[in-house]
């Protein structure tokens, strides 16, 4: 059902790409826009790979908007991220660690799986300092979290070169 990558030599382990997906800040959501069109958007997320077998990616979304709207009208979805990167000693080029996932999307309903979502994104994002529970207490009902189970995952080391 989905295309196995053309240059495998680049192909990063599973473990690569969960490392990836563990450690990366932002990634780009991409889901089937108005009238067609792509629409890729940056997002905050929090990987959890006990999910399912290859894991599920959460973030937070308004209660109305663009990625809901499109989600709803098809849960198939795209995201992807990548690393910082590294550069060989002697070497002008980077190399970027990137993984492409194809999910299904949904929106969380069930309150305490909601609630675990959005403490394991704000664990991921606000500082040590914050109340995180307080905060989702005063805030938590004006947002929906989205759930990513994802179906297929590749991973690719990318020489910028």
């Amino acid at each position: 059902m989905f295309r196995e990558m053309r240059r495998s030599s680049q192909l990063l382990s599973h473990e690569k790409c969960v490392e990836v997906l563990t450690g990366a800040r932002r990634g780009v959501l991409s889901v089937l826009g108005d009238e067609g069109y792509p629409y890729g958007i940056p997002i905050n997320f929090v990987y959890d790979p006990t999910c399912g077998e290859l894991g599920s990616i959460f973030f937070h979304l308004a209660p109305e908007g663009h990625k809901l709207d499109a989600m709803r009208a098809c849960d198939k979805v795209s995201f992807c991220t990548m690393d910082e990167g590294f550069r060989n000693e002697g070497e002008w080029w980077w190399y970027v660690n990137s993984v492409v996932c194809f999910c299904r999307a949904s929106i969380i309903e069930d309150p305490q799986r909601k609630h675990d979502a959005l403490v394991a994104l704000a664990k991921k994002y606000f500082p040590p300092s914050v109340d995180i529970e307080g905060d989702i207490a005063k805030n938590g009902h004006r947002i929906h979290m989205a759930e990513l189970t994802i179906e297929h995952m590749t991973g690719k080391i990318v020489q910028e070169k």
